[in-house]
């Protein structure tokens, strides 16, 4: 039973980590990608330690770990939870300037500078009626993605402390950098880190637990041409770049991508091109929920690739797949406590589990099969990447009860 006199802290901590810009740099080799991360990890490390998790540290690489040793006699699997510090490059972090909507009553949330939260595009408002909403003042995202998972943990940690009647296992932290760019798990230890099992705080609404993504490959189509003074370039100029049109024209136009599939259908989609006459390479993203989905699509891009070809003599093309991740779902089916326990953990607070497949990926993609099942939760956060995020604040505590009661399950069922 959640002590209903509880101080939370989440709010106070999570208007704090929002001041501090932390956009990441897809465009950077560094990590990580922005040394402003580490103003906020150093701030986290401190908290932490405040906290009592005396073994707090950041490494070089901007990834915070940190223990709360277990206070039961039990054995108990070693569970943890990770949430990112960064934000998205795509809109502005600096100088966000948080609101607070109170007693949200229904309608359109106009913001500051007159931007507006609509209740046609934004279905979950309402469900919220009654709640206090965080929203920005319109001129920057919130970070409530992921700023809001953060907080919720900390506070979860807060209360296991004031609370040791609370018995519950080894309990490990984790805080990352660059996941906005697809980097997060990139440089995270997974054995320094020490947990069996983990989740990420990282998802949207209240209830959602995730455990199941895209597959994901990466694919560089490289055309080769023959450039030529376009002078002298009768029967001899090869435009790679005329190639790389061609073939792009050549992709279906009514399934196979994103603008055409949803649920559970994947896609091919280009991202790029880049080039010249002599050499124009095309980038794509594949995505499907079933492994062998990934090569049926790239066998036909290669056949249109060849269509191509033929068609402009003297061309030819070089192709290279790249494995991004895989569907967490393939792990976690050999360990599935990690999902029934989060499913009963909100059950016992009168939240209703939903469970969806991501049309995309995370951290806990890639953690999964660096030896760590990680499926994600809700953190409450919605609109994320943009001027219109917010998250309420009732959600947020939401969130703080269900990584208590989840790591009273785990103690449990032990």
């Amino acid at each position: 039973m959640f002590d209903e006199n509880y101080n939370y802290t989440v709010v106070d901590r999570f208007l704090k980590y929002v001041k501090y810009d932390t956009q990441s740099d897809e465009d950077s080799d560094t990590t990580p990608s922005t040394e402003k991360q580490f103003e906020l990890a150093k701030e986290l490390v401190k908290e932490l330690k405040e906290l009592g998790l005396q073994d707090a540290n950041v490494d070089e690489n901007c990834y915070i770990m940190a223990t709360l040793p277990s206070n039961t006699e039990k054995d108990v699997p070693v569970i943890g939870f990770i949430s990112h510090i960064d934000t998205a490059p795509a809109v502005t972090g600096t100088n966000v300037k948080p609101q607070i909507l109170k007693n949200y009553q229904g309608g359109d949330i106009v913001l500051p500078n007159g931007k507006i939260i609509d209740e046609a595009n934004n279905p979950e408002l309402k469900d919220m009626i009654g709640y206090d909403i965080i929203h920005t003042d319109g001129t920057t995202l919130l970070g409530a993605d992921d700023k809001a998972g953060i907080a919720e943990i900390m506070d979860a940690i807060n209360y296991l402390n004031q609370h040791p009647e609370i018995k519950h296992g080894t309990i490990k932290i984790g805080f990352t950098p660059d996941e906005e760019i697809g980097r997060g798990a990139d440089k995270f230890d997974v054995q320094k880190f020490g947990a069996k099992f983990a989740y990420t705080i990282d998802g949207g609404t209240k209830g959602e637990v995730e455990t199941e993504t895209f597959s994901a490959d990466g694919l560089n189509i490289t055309f080769n041409g023959k450039n030529v003074h376009p002078g002298y370039a009768k029967g001899k100029l090869v435009n790679a770049m005329k190639i790389a049109a061609h073939f792009l024209e050549m992709l279906p136009k009514d399934r196979l991508s994103p603008e055409t599939t949803e649920g559970r259908e994947g896609y091919v989609h280009p991202v790029s091109l880049n080039g010249n006459e002599e050499q124009t390479v095309v980038k794509f993203i594949i995505r499907d929920f079933i492994d062998e989905k990934l090569k049926e699509y790239e066998d036909m891009l290669k056949k249109l690739c060849e269509k191509a070809v033929a068609d402009f003599p003297g061309s030819s093309f070089d192709f290279e797949v790249i494995e991004q991740y895989r569907n967490m779902k393939n792990i976690l089916n050999q360990h599935p406590e990690v999902e029934q326990y989060a499913i009963e953990a909100l059950e016992r607070l009168g939240i209703k589990p939903i469970q969806s497949a991501i049309r995309g990926g995370t951290d806990g993609s890639r953690l999964s099969y660096m030896g760590l099942p990680t499926p994600n939760l809700f953190a409450g956060g919605h609109n994320f990447h943009g001027i219109t995020e917010y998250v309420a604040i009732q959600d947020m505590k939401a969130s703080v009860r269900n990584i208590v009661t989840l790591t009273q399950i785990w103690e449990e069922k032990s």
